[in-house]
């Protein structure tokens, strides 16, 4: 059984949702996922999961979170290449420029990036929750 690690950083709790969410996702796919906010994992510990997805929101001027979540990725680039990736995230403002600037960036490492970023509008509703669901089921057989 393939262990997926889902780590995510949250201001207002919505990208915290759509994690549960696709964690669930994946565990109903027969996959067994582990559910971490960024300040309970390290970069070395992401090295124990077969596949990893990423959740931050869109900040400021559509970047990633920057005290904690950015430094923690920035320091896991260099490990990514080859590993099965996925991201996801929240936003409020901008056409999610942040999420495509993301994908690009996480691209390059030569990371085997599923889809495209998975987004939800401000406070994801049913069907967001949903689609991360489903996000989640279909990541874990890719």
């Amino acid at each position: 059984m393939e262990k997926i690690a889902v780590i995510y950083w949250t201001g207002t709790g919505n990208t915290r949702t759509m994690a549960e969410s696709i964690a669930e996702g994946i565990n109903s796919a027969g996959a067994a996922a582990e559910l971490f906010n960024v300040s309970e994992i390290t970069p070395d510990k992401t090295m124990n999961f077969d596949k990893l997805v990423f959740g931050c929101p869109s900040m400021g001027a559509e970047n990633l979170e920057e005290s904690e979540f950015e430094p923690f990725f920035s320091k896991l680039e260099a490990s990514l290449g080859g590993r099965k990736v996925a991201l996801f995230g929240s936003y409020g403002w901008g056409d999610g420029q942040w999420m495509r600037d993301w994908s690009s960036r996480t691209t390059s490492t030569g990371a085997r990036l599923f889809e495209e970023g998975l987004m939800a509008h401000e406070t994801p509703d049913s069907e967001s929750i949903a689609t991360c669901h489903n996000f989640g089921a279909r990541f874990a057989t890719f």
